[in-house]
């Protein structure tokens, strides 16, 4: 009897990809997503542009590696974004991606957005002169309006011929004056209730969390860029056309021409339309 190796030790061990995927299931998401992109004759460059994902985190989907994609609600969203950029059907991939990476995750708060499109507001240094400059003028004004009224020893005193029952009836207070005024209804649904016909009005409201959009009009001027934030709502108005790109479609209610959009957006999906002065259709 020798000691050496045993006969299992002459035969390789199969190559096994993440969560236990071999070699023989077939090419990986992202050579499929890359080998798509190649033949569609596209540059990573060209493909970021057209989907407004970030160069680093394409290559890094082509290498199989989705940990740059901020966790798995915004991976499957960047496959699925990918995946119609370079004209592949994305059901396969994501049903893939389910399997290999631990199956469907649970929505998530829209909190950060995706990494390719979250856009910080610039921060602005407070205006001490300014402040300064308005606290001086508040005090002159303080200053004169005491020393005229400390002169002015008459202004208590009752004017000449006013009679008591004219000033009990100045001081009275109107019973009209009580009532609330009626409300004023928002003037963007308004805008949208009294949408013209000869125009495309759309509103775009964010009722179930935080989401970024981009409007566009018919010549390709922006309307629109950022964030829109959890309960906020925003109006857009143009002679033929508006385009929308949605972050986080799953989070927004669109009203288009003075009715609502029934849709199945999710949480973390990317959405282009397009919305014309006849009935809604997607772009």
């Amino acid at each position: 009897m020798s000691i050496g190796k045993s006969p299992e030790d002459d035969h390789p061990t199969e190559d096994t990809g993440p969560a236990g995927a071999r070699a023989d299931d077939g090419p990986t998401i992202g050579r499929v997503l890359q080998q798509a992109r190649i033949e569609a004759g596209l540059t990573v460059d060209e493909v970021s542009a057209a989907t407004r994902v970030r160069i680093p985190i394409i290559h890094a989907i082509e290498q199989d590696d989705f940990s740059r994609c901020g966790g798995d609600v915004y991976a499957r969203g960047h496959i699925r974004t990918l995946a119609r950029a370079v004209r592949v059907d994305p059901a396969p991939l994501l049903e893939r991606y389910a399997t290999e990476y631990g199956g469907r995750p649970a929505p998530t708060p829209a909190a950060p957005l995706f990494e390719a499109e979250r856009i910080r507001p610039e921060r602005r240094r407070p205006n001490w002169t300014a402040a300064m400059v308005a606290a001086i003028v508040a005090v002159i004004g303080f200053v004169g309006f005491t020393a005229f009224n400390g002169g002015d020893d008459g202004a208590g005193s009752p004017t000449a011929g006013a009679t008591p029952a004219a000033s009990k009836s100045a001081a009275k207070p109107s019973t009209g004056a009580s009532r609330p005024a009626d409300p004023k209804p928002d003037p963007s649904d308004s805008a949208i209730a009294a949408a013209p016909q000869d125009k495309v009005t759309v509103k775009v409201s964010a009722p179930d969390g935080r989401s970024w959009i981009s409007v566009k009009d018919q010549n390709g001027r922006t309307l629109f860029d950022g964030p829109l934030e959890q309960g906020d709502a925003k109006s857009f108005e143009d002679k033929q056309r508006i385009d929308l790109v949605l972050g986080n479609a799953g989070a927004i209610d669109l009203a288009v021409n003075g009715k609502a959009v029934e849709d199945d957006f999710q949480p973390g999906q990317v959405e282009r339309l397009t919305y014309t002065k006849g009935d809604p259709a997607a772009g």
